[in-house]
């Protein structure tokens, strides 16, 4: 067998190859795929990529990439701090394919363990901010700000309906302003950047954005504003630091009615810019309202205690373009390893580094007044903020720091007047701190003796303040028990042991493409050259990260077809998102803002809707035929009716249904035709790559799930990554960044402004997808394509005779997924879908994924990387519970007492000595011999969803709780 990377990555053999084709009835893989895709939009050459390298070769190569990266000591900040991570929970979690395998938690019976740690995750951002609600992360800190203007849009009261300003303080971090903005502007949203004091009461305002501590690091009392604009029916939103607040009085304390920000310093690396978990906490008024998932506790069907997503759970999918939010997919995996620097360090732990954090920056600031220079701040955490007049000085200190590898923040105030700050982080030691106050000494040219500086002074501006925090936090259990090495590691070994991931079983979502994310392919993010380096460091300290975007965005150029990318979106949503500003500048561009109309596929995904909508664009759905194809002449129609205001055309390609449709370039001709541009949506782009593209089809712009197709791992819910390519003539309109400039300008460009806070998004993973690509080459990613594409044929002709296919191409074949028919069997049986889903668990498999994009259905994606073995073993259970279902039709089981509607079964329920089911435990647990030999033991029994919702709890249980279930 072959050592190459490919034949590590794809799961079929080569005999298994022969006998799958038989299977399927072609005579060869390239048969197949003729009958698969049309003709007229397979690509007619091989793919402009490198041969690929082995696992040993592409790390080698990447090491010397790597140091292209210089690995100063950066005081820079605004939003981004170096960090330790500590090793127990980098070993365990991050580098744990455990955790990093595992999906988004929709099927909660097989993902207790990830739902506790994110449960952590939410009780720690509640009881530091103060507020009673929090969700289980949002993309970044700029991203939640903007979701917070949206909330209090939303929520204006009645008085305030023709209220369309936001205010946002002019001492926000630059990015996130940015991001607001660009958020406000479709929306008709007028953004007013100023000075919080100088707000009127009489204003017509209804929210606002302030930053506790600010970007300069001063800490303000913003008491009288937040009661200013509470008097005048407004709402405020505070940007903070969970560091921070450790120590500062929380914003919940004094009015705030949203707390947002970025949880990277706990435990997670800057990464050139993210991943990262934003965090997001309110009042109890907005909880049905809360972008993202919320994590609450409900009971499963013996009533014990059990987790689950409530309330927005598939928000998308059910309210379209009326939901609150287009975020579908977080920062699970971030938001799990925060948690676990909480639980780990508990809240003396977290208290300490704050405190030494805060002490060194009270020494530097001490010494550098003795200096003679001026602080802008008194009162700060972990940022002082230095005010030079002198521009010639600032660059002297400047080179000098530069001399000896130290990056500080240089800004320029409105006034043009010049200042630097300086932002400590746990990393700093006191040997680092005295060489900070030497620089300043060296550029003034004295010559003084710089004591020396260290953490565990008592130096503090905030203990003797009104600032300083009263009142406790993180006291659950859970931040109390686990604080030594083994048991920590026993923690999240038992959080592991509960969750259904890659490890077990293969996860056979429909358009989520669950594949292999390769140990070669991650293995690089936790090198320091990655890890460690700062979004807005000077861009000569990060050739390496350059090199690997260059080269990263020319393989995705020549994989969709298109001219440019922007890696800026960090999801897919964002993507969408993204790639509709660009159309709507473009348009803009050409005089013609009126066109606002887009047509969207009555298939599409609800994400599609959701981001037309944050665009401000008037949303037409386009219906289906019986096929599952775009209704050509409703298409035709409705882009000739709106032909004056056609903005675009969004469409999935393979359709959402898992067809190649027919007539792609005929609907792309009509859209074009009409005037409009078309966006295609890149959730299957696996059934693309190699063999035809966005491009050839017509389209003009597409966003490419990272998370998907080049092998970023879900991480439980996050990470994703979601860059935008576009056809050249949307080139110029790619989105731009206030610190760095993320795109090239010419004189043509007219970018939008930032979409996400860091300029490249999520960068350290831009790493695994690079590596994908460079390991498989430009034969083995068309391989992965072709075998995804032979997988799925492969599972349909095996099903096909228990489950109905519901939508097959003129040939009779599917794209890179399918879609199982439910409906027949609830009629019949009174079984739903989503006690298949459940009982699946029982035979070790997660669900499909359930009634999308068609009601009662189940859409399967076996992905390349699955051997002909394990398709067996999957399609051997589905084929076992439909026998289990026609017992229930043939009345050899019960309606209401079946393995099917009490599954799934535990041990715990297995055990017991009491058993009241007409079948027997042996059935339950071991519906096939091959189960026995590797039982997967899901932790609890059916959640019950509605308990959960009409009794939400998004926090930590109280320790009664656990009291009253041990008696």
């Amino acid at each position: 067998m072959s050592s190459s990377f490919a034949s590590r990555h794809i799961g079929p053999r080569d005999k298994d190859v022969t006998t799958m084709l038989q299977k399927i009835g072609a005579s060869s893989l390239d048969e197949l795929i003729s009958q698969t895709i049309p003709s007229n939009i397979r690509l007619k050459k091989p793919l402009n990529l490198p041969d690929g390298l082995s696992e040993f070769e592409y790390l080698k190569e990447l090491k010397l990439t790597a140091s292209r990266n210089k690995i100063f000591k950066t005081y820079i900040g605004l939003g981004y701090y170096n960090c330790i991570i500590p090793p127990a929970i980098q070993r365990n979690v991050l580098e744990n394919p455990g955790w990093y395998t595992a999906y988004t938690p929709y099927q909660a019976e097989i993902s207790q363990g990830r739902l506790e740690a994110l449960l952590n995750f939410q009780t720690m951002v509640i009881d530091l901010t103060g507020l009673p609600i929090a969700n289980a992360s949002l993309l970044d800190e700029a991203t939640a700000a903007a979701e917070a203007m949206i909330l209090f849009y939303n929520a204006r009261k009645k008085e305030k309906t023709n209220a369309h300003t936001f205010f946002v303080s002019e001492k926000c971090f630059p990015q996130t302003i940015d991001v607001v903005k660009t958020r406000a502007l479709p929306l008709g949203i007028e953004i007013r950047v100023g000075d919080h004091l100088k707000v009127s009461a009489a204003e017509n305002m209804f929210g606002a954005l302030i930053q506790y501590p600010d970007t300069n690091g001063n800490i303000t009392d913003y008491k009288e504003f937040v009661n200013k604009l509470h008097a005048a029916n407004a709402f405020v939103a505070v940007a903070s630091d969970l560091m921070a607040l450790t120590l500062l009085t929380s914003p919940g304390e004094w009015g705030a009615d949203v707390v947002l920000g970025n949880s990277q310093r706990f435990g997670v690396p800057m990464g050139y810019g993210g991943p990262h978990a934003a965090f997001f906490a309110t009042k109890e008024d907005f909880k049905r309202s809360l972008p993202g998932r919320i994590i609450g506790v409900s009971v499963d069907s013996s009533g014990n205690p059990a987790l689950r997503m409530a309330l927005q759970t598939r928000e998308q999918h059910i309210r379209r373009e009326k939901a609150t939010s287009n975020i579908c997919t977080a920062q699970a995996l971030l938001a799990i390893m925060a948690s676990m620097y909480g639980v780990y360090h508990g809240s003396k732990g977290l208290k300490l580094i704050a405190e030494k954090i805060h002490h060194l920056a009270c020494g530097i600031s001490e010494q550098i007044e003795k200096l003679g220079l001026t602080l802008e701040n008194k009162i700060f955490f972990d940022t002082i903020s230095i005010s030079i007049s002198d521009k010639t000085l600032i660059q002297k200190i400047k080179t000098i720091a530069l001399s000896r590898q130290i990056n500080f923040n240089y800004t320029t105030s409105p006034s043009g007047a010049g200042g630097i700050t300086i932002s400590m982080d746990e990393t700093v030691t006191g040997k680092e701190a005295k060489e900070i106050v030497e620089v300043f000494a060296e550029a003034l040219g004295k010559n003084v003796s710089v004591p020396s500086l260290n953490g565990e002074t008592n130096k503090s501006v905030i203990k003797n303040s009104s600032f300083n925090r009263q009142s406790s936090y993180m006291t659950h259990p859970v931040f109390n028990s686990y604080h030594s090495e083994t048991e920590l590691m026993r923690y999240i070994k038992r959080l592991e042991n509960k969750d259904l991931s890659l490890t077990h079983s293969m996860i056979s979502l429909g358009s989520c493409t669950m594949k292999l994310n390769a140990a070669a392919e991650l293995y690089p993010i936790t090198w320091p050259e990655f890890a460690n380096i700062h979004p807005f460091v000077p861009m000569e300290q990060a050739e390496g990260y350059r090199i690997v975007i260059s080269e990263l965005e020319k393989f995705l150029c020549e994989i969709t077809g298109f001219s440019a990318v922007s890696f800026q979106p960090n999801s897919g949503a964002q993507g969408e998102y993204a790639g509709l500003l660009v159309i709507q500048a473009y348009h803009q561009s050409k005089g013609n803002t009126h066109r606002k109309v887009v047509l969207i596929p009555s298939s599409a995904h609800g994400t599609n809707p959701a981001s037309a909508a944050m665009c401000g664009m008037e949303i037409v759905i386009v219906k289906c035929d019986s096929n599952g194809n775009v209704d050509l002449n409703d298409l035709k129609e409705k882009a000739e009716k709106h032909k004056a205001n056609l903005s675009c055309l969004m469409v999935t390609y393979p359709s959402t249904h898992g067809v190649f449709e027919e007539g792609i370039a005929e609907i792309t001709k009509i859209i074009h035709e009409n005037g409009g541009q078309v966006y295609m949506d890149g959730a299957n782009m696996n059934a693309q790559v190699g063999l035809t593209s966005p491009a050839t089809i017509g389209a003009d712009v597409c966003h490419l799930n990272l998370h998907k197709t080049f092998a970023i791992p879900h991480g439980g819910g996050g990470p994703g990554m979601g860059p935008i390519g576009v056809a050249a003539h949307l080139a110029p309109f790619l989105p731009t960044h206030p610190v760095v400039n993320s795109k090239p300008q010419t004189p043509n460009s007219e970018p939008v402004s930032a979409v996400s806070a860091a300029p490249f998004g999520s960068s350290l993973i831009l790493l695994i997808s690079y590596g994908y690509i460079k390991m498989l080459g430009k034969q083995g990613v068309t391989d992965a394509t072709r075998y995804a594409i032979l997988n799925a044929n492969y599972m349909k002709d095996i099903l096909k005779k228990h489950y109905p296919i519901l939508y097959v191409g003129k040939n009779g074949r599917v794209a890179h997924e399918m879609i199982l028919d439910c409906a027949e069997i609830k009629r019949a049986s009174g079984v739903e879908v989503g006690d298949i889903a459940k009982r699946l668990m029982d035979y070790g498999f997660h669900a499909p994924t359930v009634s999308f994009p068609v009601h009662d259905s189940l859409m399967v994606e076996p992905t390349e990387s699955e051997s002909q073995e394990e398709l067996d073993k999957f399609c051997e259970a589905l084929i076992s519970i439909r026998r289990e279902i026609e017992e229930v039709v043939s009345k050899k089981s019960d309606v209401a007492d079946n393995v099917l509607k009490n599954a799934p079964h535990t041990a715990k329920v297995l055990i017991s000595d009491i058993w009241k089911h007409s079948y027997s435990r042996e059935k339950a647990a071991y519906p096939l011999k091959w189960v026995r030999e590797n039982k997967f033991w899901p932790s609890v029994g059916r959640i019950d969803n509605a308990h959960g919702d009409r009794n939400l709890i998004c926090a930590c249980p109280p320790i009664e709780s656990y009291e009253k279930e041990i008696a």
